[in-house]
């Protein structure tokens, strides 16, 4: 440190004194230059709040300096001071000024960082260097000092602007503003899936004396560990992601809405942050010490960090990181797609797995047929190896492709759900007779409010240019049931599921003009004041029928 270490002791009133009364004598132009210097340091020299947190602010190459005294009153001033760097490593010293050179002190605990400290000083010496630390290790000093001291804390960043956290405390009775490690503060990889990671540390002796102020907070990423909270808060804004508030505040669960970027369940609070970089989750456990990472990607290295969070104080420790990669997935089984056969797939929505279907074409033109029975599904198809379809679908579509004689297109099929979906598939050669009927342009039931009475209802509906038969069906239901009714219709299902009871009318109908292709029909004989479930069924040449959004009607009370 490059400064006249008169300016390190000297009270800041009596420099003021002394500048403003012209006490000191004129320096020469060499030495004027230094008071100058060492002026403009010791007024942006700061004084280090005791028992508090201080997050600063540092530039590159640019040092920052702290002070703070310790006092004479006990026979023993012992004092602790952790560095917490937020993002680069970071070079931080400690010199301390004595009248004497009886003085204790060691590093709390160390990293694979470099850090020295002196051992003694020379007894002429009226300022020396007691610690030194180099690294982006969250580092601990303890020191003990036998008499009055004035201590001076330099920090500086050689790779670009930062910023760290500082806590000095002289009170080593009261309690930790950090949470606990425990003696060995490892994270153990129990077990690894396809999508899955199981993990469990430790307990932190905070958690077993300050269950309700203490949690576990975990951090899944696919770049690296994290030596900190803070780093980990550092590395998520600076790659553009939009920071959560809960992670600003240690993860506190009490902040957030249930409908943000979160997953709140069974006590556990999970949030995920995406940006084109990658993925970082962030689950708070509670006090739990095991927990299962679900939705991970199969084949993919990932790394974990366990932060121990004080909720009172916002400060957090961390365990040691580690890293897993999960399974890699099982090629899926693949089912043989036949010339007009039509195949209905179940989709598992909570696994949200593809379903593989395979088809070697003999023909150029063909033709895949896709009905949605319930759900949502999502559709890939390639050719050959090259995607020539992805689309979600819904109600009945068609892709018409054309290639060579014996092209193998590959169909995937995902439920977008979390419910379970079912979809009806056919392939055929292009100019087949097709398997369903002509659709109209829409599949909607309209029904006529004016024309309600407490014993009939009139609904109305599109139809095609190909005369084609249609089915109306009803059914009586209650208001709670409305929702799940609609819900869990299975729009491949024909009339044969129905009762024969609900069934209501068949009629044939087209009209040569669209504009005309509208049909209305009245059902009587309903109860007043009654809600009624309505379907239409239209029926093609194959015989296979395409069902009609489902209408709910309820007839009037009073009239």
């Amino acid at each position: 440190l490059k400064m006249s270490w008169f300016w390190f002791y000297l009270p800041l009133h009596l420099l003021m004194a002394a500048c403003l009364c012209h006490s000191i004598k004129a320096p020469t132009t060499s030495s004027q230059q230094s008071f100058k210097t060492n002026l403009f340091n010791f007024y942006h020299s700061l004084i280090l709040a005791d028992g508090k947190e201080t997050t600063i602010h540092l530039l590159k190459d640019i040092p920052k300096r702290y002070y703070f005294v310790l006092e004479e009153g006990r026979a023993l001033a012992p004092f602790s001071i952790t560095v917490t760097p937020c993002d680069v490593p970071i070079e931080w010293s400690i010199f301390v000024h004595k009248a004497s050179a009886s003085f204790l002190g060691k590093p709390a605990r160390g990293d694979h960082d470099t850090h020295e400290a002196s051992k003694s000083q020379k007894a002429p010496s009226m300022v020396s260097t007691i610690f030194n630390y180099k690294g982006n290790s969250v580092e601990t000093y303890m020191g003990m000092s036998s008499h009055s001291a004035l201590y001076m804390l330099e920090f500086l960043s050689t790779e670009r602007d930062t910023h760290i956290t500082v806590y000095l405390t002289t009170d080593t009775t009261s309690g930790h503003l950090y949470p606990e490690l425990p003696m060995d503060p490892r994270i153990d990889v129990t077990g690894i899936g396809h999508t899955t990671v199981t993990l469990t540390w430790k307990h932190s002796p905070s958690v077993l004396q300050h269950r309700e102020n203490i949690q576990y907070c975990l951090l899944v990423n696919e770049k690296h560990n994290y030596k900190s909270l803070c780093a980990a808060e550092t590395a998520i804004r600076s790659s553009g992601m939009k920071l959560p508030p809960t992670l600003a505040l240690s993860l506190s669960p009490y902040l957030l809405e249930p409908q943000q970027v979160m997953i709140l369940s069974k006590s556990e609070l999970s949030i995920i942050n995406k940006a084109s970089s990658g993925e970082v989750r962030q689950i708070c456990t509670g006090t739990k010490n095991t927990y299962t990472v679900p939705n991970l990607s199969p084949s993919t290295q990932y790394y974990f960090d366990v932060f121990v969070v004080n909720l009172l104080t916002n400060a957090s420790a961390a365990y040691t990181g580690t890293f897993a990669r999960t399974l890699e997935e099982p090629e899926p089984k693949v089912m043989e797609l036949k010339d007009g056969k039509v195949t209905q797939i179940v989709l598992d929505g909570k696994n949200q797995k593809f379903y593989s279907l395979r088809y070697q074409a003999r023909h150029k033109k063909i033709q895949f047929t896709f009905q949605l029975c319930r759900g949502q599904v999502r559709v890939h198809i390639t050719k050959n190896g090259k995607a020539v379809a992805l689309e979600n679908i819904s109600g009945l579509r068609y892709f018409s492709l054309k290639g060579k004689l014996l092209d193998t297109y590959l169909v995937q099929l995902r439920s977008t759900e979390e419910t379970n979906s079912s979809v009806k598939v056919q392939v055929s050669p292009h100019f087949h007779k097709p398997l369903f009927p002509l659709l109209p342009e829409s599949l909607k039931i309209k029904s006529f409010s004016k024309l309600r009475t407490c014993n009939s209802v009139t609904i109305a509906w599109l139809g095609t240019q190909e005369e084609s038969k249609y089915c109306v069906y009803k059914k009586r239901i209650e208001e709670d049931q409305v929702w799940m009714e609609l819900q869990s219709a299975d729009r491949c299902s024909g009339p044969e599921s129905r009762h024969k009871s609900e069934k209501v009318l068949c009629k044939y109908f087209y009209d040569i003009n669209l504009q005309r292709a509208v049909t209305t029909e009245t059902i009587q004989g309903l109860d007043a004041g009654t809600l009624y479930l309505f379907d239409v069924y239209l029926f093609g040449p194959s015989g296979i029928p395409v069902r009609y959004h489902s209408k709910v009607v309820k007839t009037r009370k009073k009239c």
